[in-house]
C-alpha cells in the first residue's frame, strides 16, 4: 500500500499567536461526520444493491431493472470522492453499465445472495456508524470544551482591556481586585487552561485522522471481499452474466486501498491538520495589553514578613504596582493555580517606618478581601526584611514613593535614632499605637514638629498655621493643642516663616 501523504495545514513561525484562534474547533470533526457518512451512503448503495439482485433472481430480468434503480442516483456526499477512472465514483459508473446487461437470475442464486453477501455489507455499515459515534463522542465533546476555555480567556482578555482602561482614566485609582497586573495573571492562567485543552483535542484530532486511512482501507477491503464473493457466486450462471459481473468485481479490485485517502487529502489539505506543525505555547502568545505599564510592577522579588501570630519571619512574593498596591503572593507562578493576592495594602492610605538594616514597617488595611472586608478590617503594622541592605534600601525608597505618609521611627525591635518626622497631619507617635502624647510637653513637641517642616513636605508651600489651629482639637482623640503653642512659635522654627497669630 502506498505511504498515506500527512495533511498540509500550515501556519507561520510567528512568536506571537492570537490568544483566541480565529478557528471553528469542530470544523475538522464535522469533515470527518461527513466522510464517514459518505462512506456509509456507499456501503448501503451496495446493500441496496445486493439485496435487490437477491430480490431479480426471482423475478429474472424484467425485475432487474429494479436493481438499476438502486444505484442511478448520485452518491450522496459524492464530492469526497474521485471523479476520475479508478475510484469509488467510477465503481458506481461500472456497476450500473453492467448490471444493464443483467437479466436472468436464479432462485438459488438469491437463497445464496442473502445468506453470505448481505451480512458482509451490513457489518460493514455498522462499523462505520459505530465510528461516526466514536468521533462524536471523543473528538466532538473536546472541540465544545475548547470553545468554553476560550470564551472564559476571551472574557477575562475582555476585563484586562476595561480596567487598565480605567486605570489610565482615573489615574491609577482602581480596586485591588481589578488591578490590571492582577487581571493579566489571571489572563496568563485562563490561557494555560485553555492551551492544555487545544493541544489535547489536537492530539485526539491527530488520531482519528491517521486512524482514517486505514479505516478507509478496511472499507474498501471489506467491499472488494463482499464483491468477490457476489462474483464467484454469480460466475455460475450464464456466460453473459459471469462476464458482466467480472468486470464489475475487477473494477472494485483495481481500487488502491489508500486511493480515495490520497485524494481526499490533496483535496482538503487546507483543512486538515499539520502534524508536523508545533504545538501552541503560552510564552508565544499575545494578547491586548499583555505590556500595558499598569501590568508592569515598580519592583517585585522575595521578602520575608513576620507573621502576625508566630512572629517568626516567613517567606513570601511581593510586587508593587503602578496601581500603587503592594501585593503578596505565595510564589511567582501563573499556571499552577489562581494567582490571587494573599495581602494588598493600597499605599496612599499606608504609613511607611524608617529603614532599620534589612528591616522596614508599614502600617495600613489589607484590601484583598473587597471593599466590605476593607471596612471591616482593622489597621496593622506589617513588618518586612529583605535579604540584602542592598534590597532594602530598594524596596523601601519605592514603597515610600507610593505611600501616603511616612516615619523615621524603626521597627519595634529597634528604637528611632532620630526625631520622628511625618509628611501628613497625623502625629508619628500614633504609628508605634501609643494613643497620642498628653500635657504641653506634647503640645510642644508637635508644635515644633510643624514648625520645622513650616517650608512644606519635600519641597512644597509652607502650611499655614490654620493648618494647626484646625487640628487643636488633638489627633484621633488625643489631648487639644491650645493656640498659644503655635502663638508661641508664631516666629518660626529654625528661621522658617512666622505663622500667624491666633485669630
Amino acid at each position: 500500500m502506498a505511504s498515506t501523504n500527512l495533511p498540509t495545514r500550515t501556519t507561520t513561525n510567528s512568536t506571537e499567536e492570537d490568544a483566541i484562534p480565529d478557528e471553528d474547533t469542530s470544523e475538522v470533526t464535522r469533515l470527518f461526520n461527513e466522510r464517514l457518512q459518505a462512506w456509509k451512503h456507499a456501503v448501503a448503495y451496495l446493500e441496496s444493491y445486493v439485496e435487490s439482485t437477491e430480490k431479480m433472481q426471482h423475478a429474472h430480468g424484467k425485475e432487474y431493472e429494479k436493481v438499476l434503480k438502486t444505484v442511478s442516483h448520485p452518491l450522496k456526499e459524492g464530492h469526497h470522492f474521485e471523479q476520475s477512472v479508478g475510484g469509488v465514483a467510477g465503481m458506481f459508473e461500472n456497476i450500473r453499465s453492467n448490471t444493464q446487461g443483467i437479466s436472468n437470475a436464479h432462485y438459488e442464486t438469491a437463497k445464496t445472495i442473502k445468506g453470505s453477501i448481505l451480512p458482509v455489507f451490513e457489518r460493514l455499515h455498522s462499523e462505520i456508524k459505530h465510528k461516526s459515534k466514536e468521533l462524536t463522542k471523543g473528538a466532538g465533546k473536546g472541540s465544545k470544551i475548547v470553545d468554553k476555555a476560550r470564551a472564559a480567556s476571551q472574557k477575562h482578555i475582555e476585563s484586562l482591556g476595561q480596567h487598565t482602561a480605567a486605570f489610565d482614566s482615573t489615574g491609577g485609582h482602581i480596586k485591588a481586585a481589578d488591578d490590571p497586573y492582577v487581571l493579566r495573571r489571571g489572563v496568563m492562567h485562563r490561557l494555560h487552561k485553555q492551551v492544555i485543552e487545544e493541544n489535547n483535542n489536537r492530539q485526539d484530532l491527530l488520531a482519528v485522522q491517521n486512524s482514517f486511512a486505514q479505516f478507509e482501507a478496511h472499507i474498501l477491503q471489506t467491499i472488494q471481499s463482499g464483491v468477490a464473493q457476489f462474483s464467484q457466486i454469480l460466475t455460475s450462471m450464464s456466460d453473459r452474466s459471469k462476464t458482466l459481473y467480472g468486470d464489475m468485481a475487477s473494477t472494485v479490485q483495481g481500487i488502491s486501498p489508500d486511493f480515495e485517502w490520497n485524494g481526499f487529502v490533496k483535496r482538503k489539505n487546507d483543512t486538515l491538520i499539520d502534524p508536523s506543525v508545533p504545538a501552541r505555547s503560552v510564552e508565544n502568545i499575545a494578547f491586548p495589553n499583555m505590556d500595558h505599564k499598569a501590568t508592569q510592577p515598580l519592583i517585585s522579588g522575595s521578602l520575608e514578613r513576620k507573621s502576625k501570630v508566630l512572629k517568626k519571619y516567613e517567606t513570601g512574593y511581593y510586587v508593587v504596582t503602578p496601581a500603587r498596591y503592594l501585593h503578596e503572593f505565595k510564589t511567582d507562578d501563573d499556571f499552577a493555580k489562581e494567582p490571587q493576592p494573599e495581602t494588598s495594602l493600597y499605599l496612599p492610605d499606608c504609613t511607611v517606618g524608617a529603614l532599620d538594616g534589612l528591616k522596614f514597617a508599614i502600617k495600613g488595611k489589607d484590601t484583598s478581601g473587597g471593599a466590605l472586608s476593607s471596612k471591616l478590617s482593622m489597621s496593622h503594622e506589617y513588618v518586612f526584611k529583605a535579604h540584602t541592605p542592598q534590597d532594602a534600601q530598594k524596596w523601601w525608597e519605592v514603597i515610600r514613593a507610593q505611600a501616603g505618609m511616612s516615619s523615621n521611627e524603626m521597627t519595634e525591635t529597634s528604637a528611632p535614632s532620630t526625631p520622628t518626622e511625618t509628611t501628613g497631619s497625623v502625629a508619628p507617635s500614633y504609628f508605634a499605637g501609643n494613643g497620642g502624647v498628653g500635657g504641653r510637653e506634647a503640645e510642644m513637641q508637635s508644635s515644633a514638629m510643624y514648625g520645622e517642616k513650616s517650608t512644606g513636605v519635600h519641597g512644597g508651600p509652607p502650611f499655614p498655621s490654620a493648618v494647626y489651629e484646625e487640628k487643636s482639637a488633638g489627633v484621633h482623640g488625643g489631648p487639644p493643642f491650645p493656640s498659644a503653642v503655635y502663638e508661641e512659635k508664631s516666629a518660626g522654627v529654625h528661621g522658617g516663616p512666622p505663622f500667624p497669630g491666633k485669630p
